[in-house]
C-alpha cells in the first residue's frame, strides 16, 4: 500500500459518488499572495500521502494540524510536538463527530496534477477520474497511521500564535471554530 501511495494523490470528500472531479472554483475564496490568485478558481485540489492527515476529518470540523519544518527550532520541536512528527488540535465538542464520521479517500492519478510546494497540496486544471474509492471509518486511528497525534483542546483560539512559530501550521475549516474570527 505504501509504494502504490506515492504514486498517486488523495482527494477526501464525504460524498462517495464522485467519478469524476470537474475543475471548480474554491467556495470561499482565500487572500492569495499576488501572481497566485488563480488558486482561488476553478481547480481539482488532492494533497500527497505524506500530509494526507491534514483531511482524516469530518469535512466540516476545525483543526489545526501542526508539523516541523526544516527551519523548526529545537525549542519549537519541544514545546510544540513533544516527539510526534505530526499534531493535530481539534475542539473538545468535535471528538465525538471524529470518532463516529467517516470520510471517503478518492485515489487520483498524478499525471495532471502541479505540485504546491505547499503542505502536500496539488492542483489540476483538468477533469480527473479517480481510480480507487475507499470509505474510512475509525478516523482516530487513521490518524495515527498518518503519523499524526491528536490533541483536543477546548478551543483552538488560544493557538493562534502557533503562525508566530518555526513550525509549518495549517489551519482547515477554523470559520467554524467556536469564537474564532
Amino acid at each position: 500500500m505504501k509504494g502504490r501511495d506515492g504514486a498517486c494523490l488523495f482527494h477526501f470528500s464525504d460524498d462517495g459518488t464522485i467519478t469524476t472531479f470537474v475543475p471548480r472554483p474554491v467556495a470561499v475564496p482565500s487572500p492569495r499572495a499576488p501572481g497566485r490568485e488563480w488558486l482561488n478558481g476553478p481547480l481539482v485540489w488532492a494533497i500527497e500521502a505524506a500530509r494526507q492527515g491534514l483531511y482524516l476529518f469530518p469535512r466540516d470540523c476545525p483543526r489545526i494540524v501542526i508539523w516541523a519544518r526544516e527551519d523548526t527550532t529545537d525549542e519549537d520541536r519541544a514545546t510544540y510536538l513533544s516527539g510526534a512528527r505530526a499534531v493535530a488540535y481539534v475542539e473538545t465538542c468535535q471528538v465525538e463527530t471524529l470518532n463516529s464520521a467517516h470520510t471517503y479517500r478518492y485515489r487520483l492519478p498524478r499525471q495532471t496534477f502541479i505540485d504546491l510546494g505547499d503542505a502536500g497540496m496539488w492542483v489540476s486544471h483538468d477533469t480527473v477520474e479517480p481510480f480507487e474509492l475507499e470509505r474510512l471509518t475509525g478516523l482516530p486511528d487513521h490518524l495515527v497511521n498518518a503519523g499524526v497525534e491528536l490533541r483536543p483542546v477546548d478551543s483552538l483560539v488560544p493557538l493562534k500564535g502557533l503562525w508566530s512559530t518555526s513550525l509549518h501550521v495549517s489551519g482547515v475549516r477554523l470559520r467554524h471554530a467556536v469564537g474564532w474570527s
